[in-house]
């Protein structure tokens, strides 16, 4: 989502904890379970043009609710992303994260919440570690901050680092402080299990924020020592736009930094969505990415927000977030073609790799004008043979298609709900919707966790992969033909 741009201070310094005297996350462990369980009975279907009433389900006959978790107070502020660790979903919310217990889809718990306030705090995990990121300037890096300017030079913006060895009991251990703090971050294994990096996105400089200097066309690095993760720090800030990338136009925005980058480390590549560019990144030398290609659409993308390979790495999604996921664009007005994915794909090899457009896929329902809904973020379903994603369009649902055919995507399944209000614009629907170890789950930014169950002959293979950890944006292969 993009961001409503307060007043915030950006440093790149790192911040210890023992300099600093810094607070440890409050703790919340919950009760066993305020599940609710979804009753199984068939999915109600909708035609393509009908917009279900308020707070009505309707899905395609192959996805349906198998069961949903409320936000409670006191995160019960919006939802955002999701990762995942063997029995284990790691939920953000802008007050900070939720353990849940997913060993039974069908019956999610609450193992702990903590209370560490700082939008958007993106999540992503690795081994007994939690990384968070905060891209809204606080008073200081502590879980018990409050919102400062970005003007004010004693101001805070970065990343968290958790230890969650013991679950029921999360420790803040480290921060890191970034230039222009960290809107995403994206976990990129090292050559050796030993490190951990972490490519810190973010976006918008001011000339009145000190730590956030126009121009921002760089990314930051973190190197994370996995057994000494105090250790961890900013060790490059590569400039990916020496060029100052795209000037930005009246239909969209201007490269001043990335909004979020998928890595696809098995093949020593990375997408980058970078607000005005979309780029196609060689990152062998972790420390060290290079942009090999890069691509712009002028006609019809107003906000490059994410990006997906394909298994092989021979195709890439990008995501315009047109509006910022916060207006209605799933309309008749708005069409086909913007705030939706463009699918590419990738030719040559090394450093000639060059990525070539192909179509727009969107959903193919209308919403109503109170619903925002727009492309958001979605994951491949480890399919044999195919491509086929999952993705999220906030209040435009849950949407599952197939990009086999780069020219021709299809939907082949979906699920949402109606509207918020049917009176005025409400925000809120799914953030993400990610595919793991059989089953959906969707971090819905007012209504919580959903889970979902997906039965369908194109994707019965993807039940045979299992995988320990996923952080979507670290986007694992698996084996196909």
């Amino acid at each position: 989502m993009i961001r409503l741009h307060m007043p915030r201070l950006r440093q790149l310094r790192i911040v210890g904890l023992a300099a600093t005297g810094l607070l440890v996350a409050s703790v919340l462990v919950a009760p066993a379970s305020n599940a609710q369980t979804v009753p199984q009975s068939a999915p109600v279907t909708a035609a393509a043009n009908t917009i279900p009433g308020v707070d009505e389900i309707v899905s395609s006959p192959n996805l349906r609710q198998i069961a949903n978790l409320p936000k409670v107070a006191p995160l019960d502020s919006t939802n955002s992303d999701i990762a995942f660790q063997g029995k284990y979903a790691f939920a953000g919310n802008y007050n900070g994260f939720v353990i849940y217990d997913i060993s039974r889809p069908s019956a999610p718990k609450v193992v702990s919440r903590v209370l560490c306030p700082g939008s958007q705090n993106d999540i992503s995990v690795h081994g007994d570690l939690l990384f968070l990121s905060t891209d809204s300037s606080r008073s200081d890096d502590s879980c018990n901050s409050t919102a400062q300017g970005a003007d004010v030079k004693g101001s805070w913006e970065g990343i968290k680092v958790f230890d969650i060895k013991n679950k029921a009991n999360p420790r803040y251990v480290k921060s890191v402080e970034t230039a222009c703090g960290s809107h995403t971050h994206t976990l990129v294994p090292g050559k050796s299990s030993k490190t951990v990096y972490l490519y810190v996105s973010s976006y918008s400089p001011r000339a009145e924020f000190p730590d956030c200097q126009p121009p921002h066309d760089s990314i930051s690095i973190i190197k994370v020592p996995v057994q000494k993760p105090t250790d961890a720090s900013v060790i490059a800030a590569p400039n990916l736009f020496p060029d100052g990338g795209f000037p930005g136009s009246g239909t969209g925005s201007a490269t001043t930094g990335c909004h979020d980058i998928t890595v696809y480390p098995a093949k020593d590549l990375a997408a980058g969505a970078c607000m005005g560019d979309g780029i196609l990144l060689d990152i062998k030398n972790r420390e060290a990415p290079r942009v090999i290609n890069r691509v712009r659409d002028t006609v019809n993308f107003a906000f490059w927000h994410s990006a997906t390979f394909n298994n092989k790495g021979t195709k890439v999604i990008f995501t315009d977030e047109l509006g910022g996921g916060g207006a209605a664009t799933c309309n008749e007005a708005i069409g086909p073609n913007r705030g939706a994915d463009a699918i590419y794909d990738i030719a040559g090899r090394g450093d000639a790799r060059t990525m070539h457009f192909r179509s727009y896929y969107k959903i193919p329902r209308n919403n109503a004008d109170t619903e925002n809904c727009v492309a958001h973020n979605g994951s491949l379903i480890p399919v044999l043979g195919r491509d086929i994603m999952v993705q999220a369009w906030y209040q435009g649902g849950i949407s599952v298609w197939d990009f086999t055919d780069s020219s021709n995507p299809k939907e082949i399944a979906f699920w949402e709900r109606g509207p918020l209000s049917a009176d005025q614009m409400v925000g809120g629907g799914t953030w993400s919707a990610y595919y793991y170890n059989g089953h959906i789950y969707s971090n819905d930014m007012v209504k919580g966790l959903d889970v979902l169950e997906l039965n369908d002959w194109r994707t019965w293979s993807a039940k045979l992969v299992k995988y320990k950890e996923l952080n979507v944006q670290t986007q694992p292969s698996y084996l196909s033909w």
